[in-house]
Parts: structure tokens; C-alpha cells; sequence
């Protein structure tokens, strides 16, 4: 009589520890590849890579996210390709931190930025993991907040206006910000299942959002 409600039960708890367990490889993986990212962008920095190294690395990280990362994304080989993109990311800041270590403040400015991207990262995702709610409404949203600011960054580059420099930095950071919250929600809810391709859509969440924290910060001081 109880066996319907017990095959209930024992999926509900099957879908939890799944659940759990994507979210603890999520992590996991996201922590390593954070450090491995900070490891080459402090080569980078060392070898002192010319300007034009962050379009070339964010390009092949591009293009390993696109054309490689669906392909692998449920093998072993997936976790070399999440690497891959993210050592070349790591790579391609290099250059950007030199450029700001010039500055009388270059230091402040990225110590600042780093800790507010974790102060960002650490209270949505914690938002996200207690309240469990469902933000797979805003997909589409951000996505068409992705698409605006890419044309608006695109424009920019032929009008050179400051002012919107810094509005699109302080857009791309609440879409950033918006994406946390969705990825994690969809780990909590079963929408997303595969830890490499979450731990992916985090990672760029928290460069973009350090990138253009920087650039934020690195404009309002004066110094830039």
C-alpha cells in the first residue's frame, strides 16, 4: 500500500544527493581553477605579455567554449578543457594587472576589486543555496542583457565615450551578478547536472565581474 509513496521518497532523495553532489564538484573544480587562473596571470605578468594578449586569449578561450566544451563536457576530457579556458583567461589578465600596478594605487585597486568580486560571489550563491529559489525566469532577461551591452561595447569602440565605458562596466557587473544567481539556483533545482558546465558559467560570471570592477574602480579613482 506505501510502495508509491516509498519510490517517492527514495527519488526524492536520490535528486538531492545528486543534486549535492554537483554542487560539492562545482565548487571543487571552481576553486582549483580560480588558483590555476591567479597562477597564469602571475606568469603573464612575469614575461610581461604585450597589450593585445587579452583579446588573443579571451578569443581561443572563446572559441574552446563554443566549438570544444559541448563536446567533451560529459568526459574526463572536459575537465582539461575547463583548464585550458581558464588558464587562458588567467593568462590574458596579465597584461591588465601590469597596466594598473603602474598606478600609484594599482595595487589597492585590484586587492579591492578582488574582494568585493568574493564579497559578490560569496552573498548571492549564499542567497541562492538558503532560500532555494527558482531564478530560471531570468534567463532570458540576462541573456538580452548580454546582447545589449555587446552591441553597446561594440558601438563604443567607434565613439569612445567614457561615460558609457563605465555604464556598460557597471551593467556587465548586475548581469554578472544576475547569472550567479541563476546558475546556482539551477544547480539547487536540477536545471543544470553537469559540474563542468557549471563550474564554466560561475567562472566567467566572477572574471567579468573582477574585469569590470576594475575597470570601474580603476576610472572613478582618478588615476586611469
Amino acid at each position: 500500500m506505501n510502495r508509491p509513496v516509498e519510490l517517492v521518497q527514495q527519488r526524492s532523495t536520490g535528486a538531492v544527493l545528486e543534486t549535492n553532489k554537483v554542487l560539492k564538484n562545482t565548487y571543487a573544480l571552481l576553486s582549483v581553477t580560480l588558483m590555476f587562473s591567479a597562477f597564469m596571470a602571475y606568469i603573464a605578468m612575469h614575461m610581461e605579455m604585450p597589450a593585445f594578449m587579452p583579446m588573443v586569449a579571451s578569443l581561443g578561450a572563446l572559441g574552446l567554449i563554443w566549438l570544444v566544451l559541448p563536446r567533451t563536457a560529459n568526459s574526463a576530457a572536459g575537465i582539461g578543457v575547463v583548464f585550458a579556458i581558464t588558464g587562458l583567461l588567467g593568462f590574458g589578465l596579465g597584461p591588465i594587472l601590469n597596466q594598473y600596478l603602474q598606478l600609484t594605487n594599482g595595487s589597492q585597486l585590484i586587492m579591492t576589486s578582488l574582494g568585493g568580486t568574493g564579497v559578490i560571489f560569496f552573498a548571492l550563491s549564499g542567497y541562492a543555496l538558503v532560500s532555494r529559489r527558482d531564478f530560471s525566469f531570468m534567463g532570458g532577461l540576462l541573456f538580452a542583457g548580454m546582447v545589449l551591452i555587446l552591441i553597446a561595447a561594440l558601438a563604443n569602440i567607434f565613439l569612445e565615450i567614457p561615460a558609457l565605458s563605465l555604464a556598460i562596466s557597471a551593467i556587465v557587473i548586475l548581469i554578472m551578478s544576475g547569472f550567479i544567481l541563476y546558475d546556482t539556483s539551477r544547480i539547487i533545482n536540477g536545471g543544470e547536472t553537469n559540474y563542468i558546465l557549471a563550474t564554466v558559467g560561475l567562472y566567467l560570471s566572477l572574471y567579468n565581474i573582477f574585469v569590470n570592477l576594475l575597470a570601474l574602480l580603476g576610472a572613478l579613482s582618478g588615476d586611469d
